[in-house]
């Protein structure tokens, strides 16, 4: 069985993002090679800081699939998740992590405070970042170069 990328399941919530004037940022949960949540930021929309695209995919995964436990998932995410997601995707217990564009300002898992690398972290997942890079940082650049 071959590797399947699912970024650009990411990446179509990452537009709806933009075409909803939340930053672009995309997320889909998969288990056995099938996409169980899907979410984008919506922290405008929805008045909550926390209304990330991985904590609402996190929160949808977890609902669809009964359990707070997401052990045997993936998270495919166009963003380097900051430090509160990297959090999150610790307590659910996320097996995999694929994100498209590191972030040198806000990110928490290869930047900043490397969450997953803390001696205080309980669950790290396997990490694999720059999928899909480059579509993934220019749709964040475009959007910020929009509205500069």
């Amino acid at each position: 069985m071959g590797f399947t990328s699912f970024m650009e399941a990411a990446l179509e919530e990452a537009r709806a993002a933009a075409q909803a004037g939340e930053v672009p940022v995309g997320a889909v949960v998969v288990k056995d090679g099938t996409i169980v949540a899907r979410a984008r930021n919506r922290m405008r929309e929805l008045t909550d800081p926390t209304a990330h695209a991985e904590m609402l995919a996190i929160r949808a995964a977890c609902a669809a699939l009964g359990s707070g436990r997401l052990t045997g998932c993936d998270l495919w995410v166009t963003l380097e998740p900051c430090p509160a997601c990297a959090g999150a995707i610790a307590a659910a217990r996320l097996s995999r992590l694929y994100y498209g564009a590191s972030d040198p300002k806000s990110g928490g898992v290869v930047q900043g405070p490397r969450v997953f690398d803390h001696p205080q972290a309980h669950w790290s997942p396997e990490v694999y970042g720059g999928i899909a890079e480059t579509e993934c940082a220019d749709l964040l650049k475009a959007f910020f170069a929009a509205r500069r």
